[in-house]
């Protein structure tokens, strides 16, 4: 496996090759990153090109007051797992090679001050832009992203299609611990009992999807309740959001497959969440 910090280098690395498959990251990896690198080893054609994994901590997608200062940097680590995953390519850029000069071109997504967005102005930009970037600089067959983000998988899915890139997107399914908690970088900064606490969060969501799927439950009821049993443990909601799996706006009463996304603080540890449901059509009482 070779670590690659230039872009030029990284160029001269990836010549000819027309069935790359990329998964970008921000380091600090866990099983579920590698789980992406696994997905796009199974991807493409038999004579499959390298994967290549990107990690840089991007400041474009971090606010004021955010972790960006104090996110984890393991390069070291992450390198070690990328190479036992059988990655063949890491590029690891530092900031002055992606952004030799100011960023004065950006990506407006849409969506982009929906869910996180209301709660992260700026972020989506920023994701979108330096996914963008890194696209151009890998110029990948195949991509890889968690369903952990789906705000963020959906976003550059359109990115994709409206801006027709030659990119087949693909979507790993969302890595869990034993008890449930989605994998994530920032679950490093729970305390015992804040780890302990955290798997209430997808517990809630199960249970408001099996009621979704009943059809019995209003959903605004729905919302409240989860949101309602968090504050009384403890947990500061962002959100909890019933939306279209096909718009990631809120659903018509005759939309059937929802996902319902939550966003909510434990401690100092903002945790993100979803799952995919069918509504069934409403029963009349």
């Amino acid at each position: 496996m070779r670590l690659i910090h230039r872009v030029a280098d990284l160029r001269a690395a990836l010549a000819g090759q027309h069935h790359t498959a990329f998964v970008p990251t921000m380091g600090n990896l866990h099983s579920g990153h590698i789980s992406l690198i696994e997905l796009a080893r199974r991807t493409g054609p038999p004579t499959a090109g390298p994967i290549v994994a990107s990690i840089f901590v991007n400041p474009l997608q971090f606010g004021a007051g955010e972790d960006f200062n104090r996110y984890p940097r393991t390069l070291d680590a992450d390198c070690a797992q990328l190479a036992a995953a059988g990655c063949d390519i890491v590029f690891a850029p530092d900031a002055a090679e992606m952004y030799p000069e100011p960023q004065t071109f950006s990506v407006q997504p849409p969506l982009a001050d929906e869910l996180c967005g209301q709660f992260r102005p700026g972020h989506f930009q920023g994701v979108a832009t330096v996914v963008l970037k890194l696209f151009n600089m890998v110029q990948p067959r195949y991509a890889a992203f968690g369903k952990k983000d789906y705000q963020q998988l959906f976003i550059l899915k359109a990115m994709v299609r409206q801006l027709n890139l030659p990119i087949v997107m693909l979507e790993g399914e969302t890595g869990r611990a034993e008890d449930g908690l989605a994998l994530s970088s920032r679950n490093g900064y729970l305390s015992a009992e804040e780890r302990a606490e955290a798997p209430r969060l997808y517990r809630l969501l199960r249970v408001a999807a099996q009621q979704v799927a009943s059809g019995v439950i209003d959903l605004a009821d729905i919302e409240a309740g989860v949101a309602d049993e968090l504050t009384r443990h403890g947990w500061r909601v962002d959100y909890i959001a019933p939306r279209s799996r096909s718009t990631l706006l809120a659903p018509t009463p005759e939309e059937r497959d929802l996902v319902l996304l939550a966003a909510a603080h434990l401690g100092r540890t903002r945790l993100i969440d979803n799952i995919e449901c069918r509504r069934q059509a409403l029963k009349v009482p």
